[in-house]
């Protein structure tokens, strides 16, 4: 299973560092004493039993010294699933070069909408829980193409993966955890963590790259998406799709982490300037990226 493979290879390399002195934990560091493997779930595709999809383990992390009395340790149940992609799909719907260049010519606030799937999540206990379009990672690990695969089948628009933007990338490329007793360490030690957001590093090692498609289409094809029925029904998915104003978004997916913290990115990124790509000025115009998807 490669989440596991992955996750297991992150957390060892991450507890060597603590052999540097100015680790905050090299005095009295933790160690991976066991990891117990528990409740494996099945998907089913391949041959049987099926793809390995979900497991937990249950691990044991102590340091030798006492804390009253006891073995200081560290909660250690981690629901292991692996990585995801999420996207956010912001549409300007394009009225012909003729009204284009009218509202510009007026200073018109571009339209702006967004896209939201509604599907059963048992989870979460709801048959009609909204959020941005997301999907599983594969085992390669490309963000960029897993995400143009996951508009495909959950919203039913083929893009280019030049199309689409990482804006985790962009916010935390250069941010380093440094678990050091010295601020000003510089690049002395860096642990091992993905340029992406954790949903619930407390107990799943999700990480999620938030990625970004800006589209401009046709008042008509954008109205054919509103309740589009979509989702692959072989592996459980049914899905309806949800247009909503942009203004609006933070409302109408307010209770999905994965759209919050898009929307947390798109917007400072955003004021950041020179960041973001610009918006297409037609349905037909391609967009560069500003850096690269993976990584």
């Amino acid at each position: 299973m490669p989440a596991y493979k992955n996750w297991l290879s992150q957390l060892v390399q991450n507890l060597a560092l603590q052999e540097n002195p100015d680790h905050v934990f090299h005095k009295n560091p933790y160690k991976l004493k066991s990891i117990d493997l528990q409740a494996p779930t099945w998907f089913p595709s391949g041959p049987p039993p099926g793809k390995l999809g979900f497991l937990k383990a249950q691990c044991t992390v102590e340091a030798d010294y006492l804390d009253n009395g006891k073995k200081a340790w560290l909660p250690g149940a981690v629901f292991l699933r692996g990585g995801s992609v999420g996207v956010l799909i912001v549409i300007q719907p394009y009225d012909g070069e003729e009204q284009e260049q009218l509202k510009l010519k007026e200073g018109q606030e571009p339209e702006l909408f967004a896209i939201l799937t509604i599907q059963p999540r048992i989870a979460a206990g709801s048959l009609a829980f909204a959020e941005l379009p997301a999907g599983m990672l594969d085992d390669s690990g490309d963000f960029g193409g897993k995400a143009g695969e996951e508009i495909k089948e959950e919203v039913g628009i083929t893009v280019n993966k030049s199309e689409l933007f990482n804006m985790s990338g962009a916010a935390v490329k250069d941010v380093y955890q440094r678990p050091s007793t010295r601020p000003d360490d510089g690049d002395a030690f860096r642990e091992l963590v993905q340029d992406s957001m954790y949903p619930s590093p407390g107990g799943c090692d999700e990480f999620l790259p938030l990625m970004l498609l800006q589209k401009r289409m046709g008042r008509e094809e954008l109205n054919d998406l509103q309740s589009r029925t979509t989702g692959l029904r072989d592996q459980g998915e049914v899905i309806t799709l949800k247009v909503v104003p942009f203004k609006t978004l933070y409302r109408e997916g307010g209770r999905d982490a994965k759209c919050l913290a898009a929307l947390g990115l798109y917007e400072n990124l955003k004021r950041e300037r020179g960041i973001l790509p610009d918006m297409p000025s037609n349905p037909d115009q391609g967009r560069k990226r500003k850096i690269p998807q993976d990584g």
